[in-house]
C-alpha cells in the first residue's frame, strides 16, 4: 500500500479530537459536549492496521447529521413538488387551491379526499371522476385539490383543458402523436371545462383521440363539465356520442349542486364596497 493511501486510511481510522474531548475509563475518546463515545472497539478484539478501534458518531454529531439530512430531504421534496406544479398546471393561481384552503362549502369535497386517500386503487383500477353540474359549484376547485394533494406526494398530474390542448395540437401538428403520448404518460390527467371547446369536425376528432388514447393507456382521467348527464347520454350526433361513451366508461359521475360560489363571492365584494362607501 502506498504511503498516500495508507495515510488516508489511517485518517479514516482516527476520530477527530476537539479540545474539550476526553478519554473515558474504557480508554475510548469521548465528546466533551454530549459526553458520548467518539470511538468504538472492533468486535471480538479484532484490529485493523494495528488499531483496535474506529471512529463512532457521538450523540450531538448524530443529531446534527439527522437535522441536516431532514432539511436536505425537505428541500428536495419542495423542489420536486414545485417542478411538478410548474409542469402540471397551466394557471399558477391554482397552486393554492388545496384541501387546506377549502372553505367547506362544497359537500362533494369528501369524494376528493376519498380519491386521494385511495389513489393506488384508483390508479390500478383505472377509476376517474366526471364532475358535472352548474357553473360555479366547485368542480374545478375539487379537481385542483386532488391534483395538488397528489403532487404533494410527488405524483405527476397534468391539469389542462381542451381549448389549450387543441391549440397545442394545431401549433405542433408534426408532433401530434408525441404530444398525446405525453398527456397519456401522466398517472392522472385532468381535463377542466370539458365540452366548452369548439365543436368543429377537426376539434371533435382530436378530443376523441385524446380521450381514446387515455382510455387505451389504462390510466385514470378526471373531467369537469357544465354539461348534464342527460346531454351526454343523449348526444346530438355520432361524433359527440363516441366521445361521451368513452368518457362515461372511464369516469364515475359526481353531481355538483348548490349555489354559484362565484356569484356569492362577487356579492360579498359588492357588500364590502357598499359599506366602505357608506363610511
Amino acid at each position: 500500500m502506498s504511503n498516500g493511501l495508507e495515510d488516508a486510511v489511517m485518517d479514516m481510522l482516527v476520530a477527530a479530537q476537539e479540545p474539550e474531548d476526553y478519554i473515558g475509563e474504557d480508554g475510548l475518546l469521548y465528546c466533551g459536549k454530549c459526553r458520548t463515545p467518539k470511538e468504538a472497539y472492533f468486535a471480538d478484539g479484532q484490529n485493523f492496521m494495528g488499531r483496535d478501534r474506529h471512529p463512532a458518531e457521538c450523540d450531538c454529531r448524530r443529531k446534527e447529521r439527522l437535522r441536516r439530512e431532514k432539511e436536505e430531504a425537505e428541500q428536495k421534496h419542495a423542489d420536486t413538488v414545485e417542478r411538478l406544479k410548474q409542469s402540471g398546471f397551466t394557471d399558477p393561481a391554482i397552486k393554492d387551491w388545496t384541501f387546506a384552503n377549502d372553505s367547506g362549502k362544497c359537500p362533494q369535497m369528501e369524494k376528493a379526499h376519498f380519491y386521494v386517500e385511495h389513489w393506488e386503487t384508483m390508479r390500478a383500477e383505472n377509476i376517474g371522476y366526471l364532475l358535472w353540474g352548474n357553473v360555479g359549484t366547485g368542480k374545478s376547485y375539487f379537481a385542483d385539490c386532488v391534483a395538488n394533494a397528489l403532487m404533494e406526494r410527488e405524483i405527476p398530474v397534468c391539469m389542462t383543458n381542451f381549448a389549450a390542448v387543441l391549440n397545442d395540437l394545431f401549433t405542433y401538428a408534426a408532433g401530434r402523436n408525441e404530444y398525446i403520448a405525453r398527456l397519456c404518460s401522466y398517472p392522472l390527467l385532468i381535463i377542466d371545462d370539458f365540452g366548452m371547446e369548439r365543436g368543429t369536425e377537426y376539434g371533435l376528432e382530436q378530443v376523441y383521440n385524446v380521450i381514446d388514447s387515455r382510455y387505451r393507456s389504462k390510466k385514470p382521467l378526471i373531467a369537469t363539465t357544465n354539461l348534464t348527464l342527460e346531454q351526454m347520454r343523449h348526444p346530438e350526433d355520432a361524433p359527440h356520442a363516441r366521445i361521451y361513451d368513452r368518457l362515461l366508461e372511464m369516469c364515475v359521475p359526481v353531481c355538483f349542486t348548490g349555489g354559484d360560489f362565484r356569484k356569492a363571492a362577487a356579492q360579498q365584494k359588492m357588500e364590502c364596497l357598499k359599506k366602505l362607501m357608506e363610511q
